[in-house]
């Protein structure tokens, strides 16, 4: 690089710095989840404002790869602190009440959201009609795990019954989600290498019988762990990145490795170490992801958007929304939970954040998204992750004790309360 585009890298991160913590802070201040202020920034210095005149003058051809590059090494980190965040202690005693409600929370949204893509199909063709069709059913059916988890503990929420539920049936629909979602990159990513994919089953296998007790042997002593030290958590993020590269070459996207290595890190007597490898690997996503909203922004146009493109983000809202909330409020209720607490959770599940730019950034690399569908997608994240806040705070100011004899009949929490 010259030294005038080295300057102008510079300016670059200052600027995306300063703005998305600008308008993350504003954004909290309104009880928004910085995410949403975050992305908003970088939907500001792409090509939505003055016709990409400040996109083109402040991100040239030269300056946007050493900036993509940052971008993916953030979301890799970002995957790997997804992983590491799901924990199977949050299934224990809701078994049933979590698998119920994640199947409502993936397979409604899916459904209508294939029947959706049929039509979008038209105004948007594309050379691989039924990978389209299942993408786009996909990415109305993810939950943002991580905003998911920052919402509860922001409101005192993680604690209580509802927190754990919530916790562990977005912890299900993530898995399901990236699972579906590797599969539909074999199908149509890999190059023309598509017998790379068939590594996967040996790689997943050696991750989890080989490395994982190599990892926890070397980061716990005496089965617990005292707090991260320098050495271990270089191990663990070269792992992570390693794990990434593997996915890589194999024809997968790189945040399927970084995940994974993320569900290999000990849960059990590591609750410590977990706490410092996420507050240490969240400094440095806290600096590398807003890098990513704006690399996800420059492809975000919605200046250009006319009736046409705003009927078919009302259709993509409609089904997102309803889709989402009410599978897994309706899941919910079969079994047994109140309808309020319900409601809370159908809300909380409809949050998307950057979860969904992750899953909309590769349907982009794949070809399976063109310009416009992506921006569309893109603003239903933002607004659905918005919402979640305030609908929240409507449906469920005062908990609810959840806890109550199996097949004993409750009264409605919210007629009780209006009583």
């Amino acid at each position: 690089m010259t030294s005038q585009q080295v300057q102008l890298l510079f300016v670059d991160l200052a600027l995306i710095l300063l703005l998305a913590r600008g308008l993350g802070w504003l954004l909290a201040r309104v009880g928004q989840p910085p995410v949403v202020g975050e992305i908003l920034a970088g939907i500001l210095l792409g090509p939505t404002l003055f016709d990409g005149a400040i996109a083109g003058a402040l991100f040239p051809a030269d300056v946007r790869a050493p900036l993509t590059g940052l971008a993916d090494v953030g979301v890799a980190l970002f995957m790997f602190i997804v992983g590491l965040e799901i924990d199977t202690t949050s299934l224990r005693g809701r078994g049933r009440v979590t698998a119920v409600s994640a199947f409502g929370s993936t397979a409604v949204p899916f459904l209508l959201g294939t029947v959706l893509a049929l039509w979008l199909l038209h105004e948007h063709p594309n050379e691989a009609p039924m990978a389209f069709i299942v993408f786009v059913g996909l990415s109305l059916s993810v939950t943002a795990f991580p905003v998911l988890a920052r919402i509860l503990a922001d409101r005192g929420l993680t604690t209580t019954e509802l927190g754990g539920i919530a916790l562990a049936t977005a912890a299900v629909v993530d898995v399901v989600a990236w699972a579906a979602l590797a599969a539909v990159q074999a199908t149509v990513g890999g190059g023309g290498n598509h017998w790379l994919v068939a590594l996967v089953l040996p790689y997943a296998v050696l991750m989890f019988t080989v490395v994982r007790p190599l990892l926890s042997r070397a980061l716990l002593r005496g089965g617990t762990a005292a707090r991260l030290t320098a050495p271990a958590a270089a191990v663990v993020l070269v792992g992570a990145l390693l794990s990434a590269t593997a996915t890589e070459a194999m024809g997968m996207h790189f945040i399927f490795g970084a995940f994974v290595f993320g569900l290999l890190i000990p849960r059990h007597g590591a609750a410590e170490l977990r706490a410092d490898l996420l507050d240490h690997t969240g400094r440095i996503t806290s600096l590398l992801l807003p890098v990513y909203f704006v690399v996800a922004g420059l492809q975000v146009d919605l200046g250009r958007l006319r009736g046409a493109e705003l009927l078919q983000l009302g259709a993509i809202l409609l089904v997102a929304v309803v889709g989402k909330f009410g599978g897994t409020f309706v899941a919910a209720r079969t079994q047994g939970l109140p309808a309020r607490p319900a409601t809370a959770l159908g809300a909380l599940m409809n949050t998307r954040g950057l979860t969904e730019l992750v899953i909309l950034g590769i349907g982009l690399e794949l070809g399976l998204l063109d310009g416009t569908l992506y921006s569309l997608m893109v603003v239903m994240a933002v607004l659905t992750t918005a919402m979640t806040g305030p609908l929240l705070s409507r449906v469920y100011a005062r908990p609810v004790d959840l806890g109550r004899p199996a097949g004993r009949r409750e009264r409605d929490p919210v007629k009780a309360s209006s009583a």
